[in-house]
């Protein structure tokens, strides 16, 4: 335990040090410090799909890479929840652009049917339409593994970027024309997501951000993180359900 201390410490270390000033050496002290966490999203990612473990993990050092570029030490903010969501969006956008026709999992299509009945419902119930935080909290997954089963489905149909959908003078316009760069907003929508989701949980007890975000952002089984905490699973239970409920009233106007 104590030599997991003095690991997220020095890579604290290092991390502030990068943000005030950037270099190569320490990057890659970094990169090489974290480069388990590549390789369980890599395994975890290579179980869904065909691809390669090897050209997965590759691609995940590059949404490491954009992770430490873009993080903050001074917004209180794990590096590791940090991190997950560039690492796995990385290897998404891979998988995208390289497959003619995406494979959805058979898990992430029923999450998606299962997710909007439950979407429909809460929306009768509430008089407004749910978030994803409380969609998710529904189904018993994370947002995260939500908001991927949607990504999936979106994805499962790509259309020619060379199809004409309307003429110029003597040029036609094709659908790749009017497009505007899709991974500048995607990044774009993930960053302002990341922002507000971090804002709330700094606002969180200490105890409660913990078990938050090692479960839902980190995604370690409640029974791993009751016992590395040092107390029972209902106590994680609990504090969940504390902090969910806290996010969601505390995100609310942001995302009303």
């Amino acid at each position: 335990m104590a030599t997991l201390t003095s690991v997220r410490s020095r890579c604290l270390e290092l991390l502030i040090s990068y943000h005030r000033n950037p270099s190569i050496a320490i990057r890659n002290q970094l990169v090489q410090m974290n480069a388990g966490l590549v390789r369980k999203i890599a395994h975890r990612v290579c179980h869904q799909c065909a691809e390669p473990y090897e050209d997965l993990e590759q691609i995940g050092y590059l949404g490491l890479i954009r992770a430490i570029e873009r993080f903050d030490p001074s917004q209180g903010c794990a590096f590791s929840s940090f991190a997950v969501p560039y690492i796995r969006g990385e290897m998404l956008h891979f998988l995208r652009d390289k497959s003619s026709a995406v494979k959805i999992p058979r898990r992430w299509q029923d999450l998606q049917r299962e997710g909007q009945k439950i979407k429909e419902e809460l929306t009768n119930k509430l008089g407004y339409t749910p978030n994803e935080a409380m969609i998710a909290q529904k189904l018993g997954v994370s947002v995260q593994e939500w908001r991927e089963s949607l990504m999936a489905s979106q994805n499962s149909t790509l259309l020619s970027l060379d199809a004409t959908v309307g003429q110029q003078v003597d040029t036609p316009i094709t659908l790749g024309d009017t497009l505007l760069d899709t991974n500048y907003q995607a990044l774009q929508r993930s960053e302002e997501e990341r922002q507000q989701l971090q804002s709330a949980l700094s606002l969180l007890e200490e105890n409660t951000r913990e078990v938050i975000e090692s479960v839902f952002l980190n995604e370690i089984p409640r029974k791993d993180v009751a016992k590395t905490i040092g107390v029972s699973p209902m106590t994680v239970t609990r504090r969940l359900q504390k902090g969910i409920d806290q996010l969601v009233t505390l995100m609310a106007p942001q995302i009303a």
